[in-house]
């Protein structure tokens, strides 16, 4: 198994979301699953790659064709809910930049 997206040749875009969790779970292994779930059937959607460390500091990026799909995808009526809960519930904290991928290398093919 790979923990790499496999994604096509550049470019592309990346959506980089840094967070901080607030303590306790309060649904949100399940939400995160659900979200994964939902944005891998949206139009222009090419993968995800996420981790968090023991303090609850994670980082996900999501890998998109356009901008456009991105836009659709904050957009989407049961990840605005998620989003709204995390504002509330889940994060202490958070960022999320966007970013047009140029060019991709590495010591192996994914």
């Amino acid at each position: 198994m790979t923990l790499f997206a496999k994604t096509p040749q550049p470019p592309y875009y990346a959506v980089i979301f840094s967070s901080q969790r607030s303590e306790g779970d309060h649904g949100y292994g399940k939400m995160a699953e659900k979200m994964v779930s939902l944005a891998s059937t949206q139009p222009g959607f090419l993968g995800v790659e996420s981790v968090r460390d023991e303090h609850g500091f994670g980082i996900t990026v999501s890998y998109w064709d356009s901008l456009d799909a991105i836009r659709k995808w904050k957009a989407n009526e049961e990840h605005l809910a998620a989003q709204d809960k995390g504002k509330t519930i889940w994060y202490e904290n958070y960022i999320t930049r966007i970013c047009r991928v140029e060019k991709e290398y590495g010591l192996k093919e994914v």
